[in-house]
This record gives structure tokens, C-alpha cells and sequence, in this order.
């Protein structure tokens, strides 16, 4: 537990000057402890009853957890009226900031890219498998992810989290929460998520990281496909080398990237079951003598997009707990 003034000092009392950004969540602010350690803090709203639920749910989750790839919980204060969480720091802030950003994507080479799809991938794995807890996270998406100073990805929000009990493998809700754009089919449809929803959503991430672009609002720059569609066509077509982001022309190894995006393909799949398991996406990524299977078309992928130059955090709302934004005709 962490006393409110020593947070309250660590913060300058929560100054813009310290804000780092706004989550489902609630606001995130850099703090400095006298110790000179950096920590960041998310201060939930005091008028958000949904946001009561996901903090008991993160607080939960999150402290039975301990994994190089999951962002570190170090307190949490509900003293007087807040209710804040407490994590270690992460200098690069989150993984969006720099991949959809043409002037900061330079900072991410091939190897780096690598690193942080592996990275996440073995933080899910833990999540799925390795763990004592089996962890559904139903928002794995870029601004989820966070770098730390060696870029090192840290999945984090676990505050939509489910944690399957025995051998439970899937669930039924009517309480669709996540992010249109990474979310499985089944799972946005029809409220049915497993394991496999999350392959889905690390499917998506992986060829947004290869391709620098994002998968909600793609269809509007090509004739109406989704990243998926356009990676699906590229991959028939034999072109596909054709996704990969341009900053990557001088590291990228080109087999490595087609292995890459046959593995996000397979992940995508529109049946959950042909998706492979977490335990069988690490390996063939760090493998280089498995034989992949063929991908099928993949699922039909629901996103939203926001108008030129206008920030998501602008045009967000939340309707059944899902993150939407402004749509427009196409």
C-alpha cells in the first residue's frame, strides 16, 4: 500500500506537467519517489463505477503475477477518494507511440521488432499457460504494450482480464469488453472468447508491428480492406513482402519477415480453432525448422476510425464497455 501523500508528492499532486496520457482506465501520471525511482500512476475516476470493477480486477490479476514481459505492479492507495495504481515506469512510454509515428518508427529496426513480437509473445504465453493463473487479457493492442529503456515490451491493463479456473478453456459474456480492430469475430459478435481471442488480438499486433500501420481505420486508405484483407491479398498475390513498413528497407531480413507474416495470418484465422496455441506461436517464431501450415482467408475483421488528425482519445466512447470511435461512410 502506498500512502496518498507520498504519491501526491511523487506527482507534484497529479500536474498536467506529469500527465502521460489517458487510458480506458483513467489518467496516467510520471512520478519520482525521494529515492529518485520513477514510477507511473493511474488514478481511477472518482464518477467511473465501471472503472471500480476493472481496478479490483487489475489489483487482483496483476499482483499474483511475475513475468519480464508483464509491466510490474508495486502498490496500489485507496485512501479518502482515490484509487490508484502503482507500476514501475516505462521511459518509451507505449508501443503506438512509436510504430504509427513515420518521424519515431525509425527508432524500431527489424531486430528491435523482433524482440518486442517475441517479447509479447512469451508474456502471453505466461498469461495462457505457464503461469498459476490461466489469464485471458481481451485487449491485447499497441498503446497495451509498453517499452521500457531497452525497448523491451511489458504487456499491461489488465483490467479487462478474465482468469479461467481448472481446466476452463472458454467463456460466454454478455459484457463484450476490448477494442474494436483487435478483437476475435467470435468475441465481438457473439461474446464467446477462449485463449484463442487472444491469438487473434497478438495476430493483429504482429502485422501492425511488421507493416507500421494500423489495423483500425486501414480500410479507408485501401478501397476497403482491413490490414488483414490487404496482408491476405498481398500473401495470394505473392507480394507479400509488399507490407513490410519502409523504415525496415535496410535491416529487414526478408525471409524472416515472410515467416513473420505467415505466422500473424495463421493467427488470424477466421475459426478459433485453426488458430495455434501461444505455446506453438513461440516456437515457431523462434524456430527455423518447423514446416507452417497454410493460412486460411482471414476472420472478417470490425474496426473504427477517427477523422485525419484527430486523436482517438478525442472521438472515444464506450457503448457495452467497447472502445468505438466516429464512423464514416466509406
Amino acid at each position: 500500500m502506498f500512502p496518498l501523500d507520498l504519491t501526491l508528492e511523487a506527482t507534484q499532486h497529479f500536474s498536467d506537467e506529469n500527465k502521460l496520457g489517458e487510458g480506458g482506465f483513467g489518467p496516467v501520471y510520471k512520478g519520482i519517489l525521494g529515492d529518485g525511482r520513477e514510477i507511473a500512476v493511474k488514478r481511477l475516476p472518482k464518477t467511473s463505477g465501471q472503472g471500480l470493477r476493472e481496478f479490483k480486477n487489475e489489483v487482483t490479476v496483476i499482483a499474483r503475477l511475475q513475468h519480464k514481459n508483464l509491466v510490474r505492479l508495486l502498490g496500489c492507495c485507496l485512501e479518502g477518494n482515490e484509487l490508484l495504481l502503482i507500476y514501475d515506469f516505462m521511459p518509451n512510454k507505449s508501443l503506438d507511440l512509436l510504430l504509427f509515428d513515420s518521424t519515431k518508427s525509425v527508432q524500431l529496426n527489424w531486430k528491435t521488432r523482433l524482440s518486442i513480437i517475441n517479447g509479447i509473445a512469451r508474456g502471453l504465453l505466461y498469461l495462457h499457460e505457464d503461469s498459476r493463473l490461466k489469464i485471458i487479457h481481451r485487449d491485447l493492442k499497441a498503446s497495451n504494450v509498453l517499452l521500457d529503456h531497452e525497448m523491451n515490451p511489458k504487456i499491461s491493463d489488465f483490467g479487462m482480464a478474465r482468469i479461467f479456473s481448472g481446466n476452463q478453456n472458454e467463456a460466454n459474456t454478455n459484457r463484450v469488453v476490448g477494442t474494436y480492430g483487435y478483437m476475435a469475430p467470435e468475441y465481438a459478435m457473439e461474446g464467446f472468447f477462449s485463449v484463442k481471442s487472444d491469438i487473434f488480438s497478438f495476430g493483429v499486433q504482429l502485422l501492425e508491428i511488421i507493416s507500421g500501420r494500423k489495423n483500425s481505420g486501414f480500410y479507408l486508405l485501401e478501397h476497403g480492406l482491413s490490414l488483414l484483407n490487404y496482408t491476405w491479398k498481398l500473401w495470394c498475390e505473392e507480394k507479400a513482402l509488399e507490407l513490410m513498413d519502409p523504415v525496415l528497407v535496410q535491416s529487414c531480413v526478408q525471409v524472416e519477415l515472410l515467416k513473420y507474416i505467415h505466422i500473424g495470418l495463421l493467427c488470424v484465422q477466421q475459426d478459433p480453432t485453426d488458430r495455434p496455441t501461444m505455446s506453438s506461436v513461440v516456437v515457431m517464431l523462434v524456430s527455423d525448422d518447423i514446416k507452417l501450415s497454410e493460412p486460411t482467408e482471414p476472420a472478417f475483421s470490425i474496426g473504427r476510425t477517427t477523422r485525419p488528425g484527430q486523436s482517438s482519445s478525442d472521438v472515444k466512447v464506450c457503448s457495452n464497455e467497447v472502445t468505438i470511435s466516429n464512423v464514416y461512410p466509406r
